[in-house]
């Protein structure tokens, strides 16, 4: 329990130390990771589920050489693909909008900094300390939240395209 209560702080104090902007970055970054996890689980939940079914249904037809069984399957694959690749476009957005996020906390860092200067002179090193850790933490934190982001999104996009491959794979046409 001191261990989650230790951890709640350090969290705390960092949001405190990057500013307001965090907040934003963290809930982009919140937003993004549900997203992605909703995405892992439909592929290794739901999707093996959806695939069988498809798959069964094909196997079940009497014809499946004709043109119109042919749109048929390509019609039951575009459904099946439209389903794994959903929200996927929501989450390369967010992904690129993290470090968007960081550079204005960057920017609203270092305003702070200059009202700083502007009101207090150059001589008060401390507070413009906290005002370029106002300027860095966001920056830092919105960076780490893309690179994690582009990584496991990159790699989803990978899973899903195999799965789709798969499925094609799996409905013979003649």
């Amino acid at each position: 329990m001191y261990y989650l209560m230790g951890l709640w702080e350090s969290i705390r104090d960092f949001m405190a130390t990057g500013g307001d902007v965090l907040l934003f970055v963290a809930v982009t970054l919140f937003l993004m990771w549900s997203l992605m996890l909703e995405r892992y689980m439909y592929l290794r939940v739901v999707f093996p589920k959806e695939r069988k079914r498809i798959i069964a249904a094909w196997d079940a037809r009497e014809d499946t050489t004709s043109w119109y069984a042919q749109r048929i399957r390509e019609a039951w694959i575009s459904q099946a693909n439209e389903k794994l690749t959903a929200r996927m476009t929501i989450i390369k957005t967010l992904v690129a909008i993290c470090p968007m996020i960081g550079l204005l906390g960057t920017v609203t860092g270092m305003i702070s900094v200059f009202e700083v200067m502007a009101t207090m002179g150059t001589s008060n090193a401390r507070l413009m300390a906290g005002g370029i850790s106002m300027a860095t933490m966001p920056t830092m934190a919105g960076m780490v939240a893309a690179l994690s982001g582009v990584f496991f999104s990159a790699r989803l996009a990978g899973q899903l395209k195999i799965a789709r491959e798969t499925l094609v794979d799996s409905l013979p046409h003649h």
